[in-house]
């Protein structure tokens, strides 16, 4: 099967845009002009100055000795965590501003979860000079604060959202109610590959600067750009969309996406969408999500803000039906456990949701000479409040 994005935005039976009448010039204005302006020349030479000069790309590809020890593979981390801001969110904002400046917007609104990509936004709105509303559940402005603290000191209004979960799914729909009022000025950023086309497929397109890194970093630390595996963690799945995007087509190469089982799949509180969810409509894409039997949305769970999300993207939905990927789950504690084992091993502190990638390599069984790349999508600094908790319980 082709993994790229059809001309009507479909990954197979995935994708499109359902959305409101009132948004329809807003998409129909993005998705008749967001690839002709990503090719463009001076777009492109000005996006690369930004993720070399600004983010700090590339980002190295580190080979994690003492975890290759631990599970018998050659393991490389792609430290994404040393990008500025902490995260890859800022891979695709930057593009996203470029993108919005273009399209003469002069207001930004974006919805975080972790609060990572709302830092990323307002970090390029502040950098552009462009006001900046960032949507943000009740429940994740409690357990990210450092994140909130960052955003208002870049200048941000930061948005609390008390409906629902008081997660991202709930600061999602805010977002997008914000759009509906203020179509005509407003560019809205989203932050993964979800969303109406032609969101999922531009993410997507921003993040694949790291699997195009990962193929030259390869090459050069062991003569084939190939790995054997790439393993990455998924909420709506835009690390690991940027992750997987060059080995799309390479069958040989094993990609393993890894949810949160949250306390456990079947108990209830779960946010592992390729085992719960069912074919649905969530933010304006047809997708794999979680719900009842009547289609109402099941509350999601993670101990990790960025993975508490009722669904994936489309083009994950499609790598999940269709078997190009493998979908594991770690739950909070795997993934606890895991974040202490990489800092205890490699000195290195990772998000939450980086973590459940870690998490994923107790549940494979490597050959010694498979060459394993896992994205470390996120620095752990936001999360040491739980990993204190942690530590003290």
């Amino acid at each position: 099967m082709n993994y790229a994005v059809s001309e009507k935005g479909y990954y197979g039976e995935f994708g499109g845009a359902f959305i409101p009448e009132l948004l329809f010039p807003n998409v129909e204005e993005l998705r008749l002009k967001y690839s002709s302006i990503m090719e463009d020349d001076s777009f492109r030479a000005e996006l690369n100055d930004l993720l070399h000069n600004y983010v700090g790309r590339p980002t190295p590809l580190y080979e994690a000795k003492r975890l290759s020890e631990k599970y018998s593979a050659k393991i490389f981390l792609k430290r994404e965590d040393l990008c500025h801001t902490g995260a890859h969110k800022i891979n695709n904002t930057v593009g996203q501003i470029l993108l919005a400046k273009r399209l003469g917007k002069k207001r930004i609104i974006a919805e975080t979860g972790a609060g990572q990509h709302g830092v990323a936004t307002a970090t390029v709105c502040a950098l552009m000079g462009i006001p900046c509303v960032v949507y943000m559940g009740e429940k994740d402005i409690q357990r990210q604060a450092p994140n909130v603290a960052r955003m208002k000191m870049l200048g941000a209004e930061v948005r609390s959202v008390s409906s629902g979960s008081k997660t991202l799914k709930d600061a999602t729909n805010e977002a997008i109610r914000d759009w509906i009022n203020n179509p005509e000025d407003t560019h809205y950023i989203i932050g993964s590959v979800v969303g109406p086309h032609p969101y999922p497929d531009l993410v997507a397109k921003f993040q694949s600067v790291i699997s195009e890194e990962i193929k030259k970093q390869l090459k050069e630390k062991t003569g084939n750009e190939n790995p054997s595996v790439v393993i990455a963690c998924v909420g709506g799945g835009s690390n690991a969309a940027g992750a997987f995007y060059h080995f799309l087509e390479n069958e040989k190469i094993k990609l393993i996406a890894v949810e949160a089982a949250g306390k456990g799949i079947d108990s209830g509180f779960s946010a592992a969408t390729s085992v719960l969810g069912k074919t649905g409509i969530i933010h304006g894409s047809k997708t794999l999500l979680m719900q009842s039997d009547d289609g109402q949305i099941t509350e999601p769970h993670s101990i990790s803000a960025g993975l508490d999300y009722p669904g994936v993207g489309p083009l994950h939905a499609a790598l999940c039906k269709y078997g190009r990927a493998e979908f594991l789950s770690a739950t909070d504690d795997e993934a606890l456990q895991a974040a202490f084992l990489l800092t205890k091993l490699e000195g290195i502190i990772p998000a939450l949701e980086s973590a459940h990638a870690v998490a994923a390599l107790e549940k494979i069984k490597f050959n010694k000479d498979d060459v394993v790349v896992i994205n470390l999508s996120g620095r752990g600094d936001k999360d040491l409040e739980t990993y204190i908790r942690s530590i003290n319980n």
